[in-house]
């Protein structure tokens, strides 16, 4: 059995993307690593950190993104697909740069690969999710309007494709690039469940530039490039009221040692219970707070939450 690991990225080193860690978090399971690395800005280092990493099963593929012939976020599904293309793997670990893998569930993630690599009915695995919020001690688990589970292996099956902003994926037969944005003529992949969880850090980082990867992330959906003057006055990010935001207690990656020792920002957000404005963030509206408790106290699967595959029970 080969896995592949694979991801997409375009200036990590600028917007504060953990991109050695999200890397390093996967190598130990996987045979070979690939990395479509976009054209990125000029003041950025994301190649040199990605060779710091000093392995040979890394094999950076370079791209250019070209959000004009892919809208609406699908530029990021496409970017994926490149790196799909260059894996040899039975199975194939996409990994975001933002997202790391803990330590203590590599033989839980290898059984599961193993159990299932002749159960050709199993097109994927499903990974559990915590969503980091603001800092390093605050994530969401079961909130809803935040996604619980997501696929993040799959097979080396050429009707896989990643899909819309590259948050999933699907089965497309007679694929063209229109179809990444398209429920028509697609379908959910059947996929079992991994005791794991994919740790997402993309919500941590300095105000400043979380405001500045979002307006990033956001330029991928619009068609449209942010000017590096424009970048110097985007807003902060308010990550409002972190005392409604549910503590971590657990551990974090190890790899994630020198990140977290980093933290400085502390200052710059709002520990209290108490919003010093309007909800903005969907987790602060009163609509989500209450979906939330309804789905803590009657339906622990949650309710309303659009499921992208077919859970297949063992």
């Amino acid at each position: 059995m080969k896995i592949s690991g694979f991801t997409m990225v375009k200036n990590a080193g600028k917007l504060y993307y953990p991109i050695q860690e999200s890397i390093s978090s996967v190598l130990p399971i996987v045979d070979e690593f690939i990395v479509a690395l976009g054209n990125c800005d000029s003041d950025d280092n994301t190649l040199e950190l990605i060779n710091e990493l000093n392995s040979p099963k890394i094999k950076i593929v370079d791209t250019v993104w070209d959000v004009e012939s892919y809208p609406h976020g699908s530029i990021l599904a496409q970017q994926t697909d490149l790196a799909k293309k260059h894996c040899n793997g039975d199975w194939l670990f996409y990994i975001q740069a933002d997202e790391v893998i803990h330590e203590d569930n590599y033989a839980a993630i290898r059984k599961s690969c193993e159990q299932h690599l002749n159960n050709k009915q199993v097109e994927g695995l499903l990974f559990k999710y915590l969503h980091f919020w603001g800092d390093y001690n605050h994530a969401f688990t079961k909130n809803h309007g935040w996604y619980r589970h997501e696929i993040r292996i799959i097979r080396n099956q050429p009707e896989i494709h990643s899909w819309r902003d590259a948050q999933s994926f699907r089965v497309i037969p007679d694929f063209s690039k229109e179809k990444y944005l398209e429920k028509e003529g697609t379908r959910k992949l059947n996929v079992a469940p991994v005791d794991a969880h994919i740790y997402h850090y993309g919500w941590v980082r300095p105000p400043k530039l979380m405001g500045k990867k979002t307006s990033h992330f956001e330029s991928c959906y619009e068609d449209k490039n942010i000017k590096e003057e424009e970048m110097e006055i985007l807003s902060a990010v308010d990550f409002g009221a972190m005392g409604l935001i549910p503590m971590f207690t657990g551990q974090h990656p190890k790899v994630m040692g020198n990140r977290i020792a980093s933290f400085n920002w502390q200052d710059e957000l709002n520990y209290t219970k108490r919003l010093n404005r309007a909800p903005k963030h969907k987790h602060e509206k009163l609509k989500y707070r209450l979906l939330t408790s309804l789905e803590k106290l009657f339906f622990p699967n949650g309710i309303f939450n659009f499921k992208n595959y077919k859970l297949i029970r063992f």
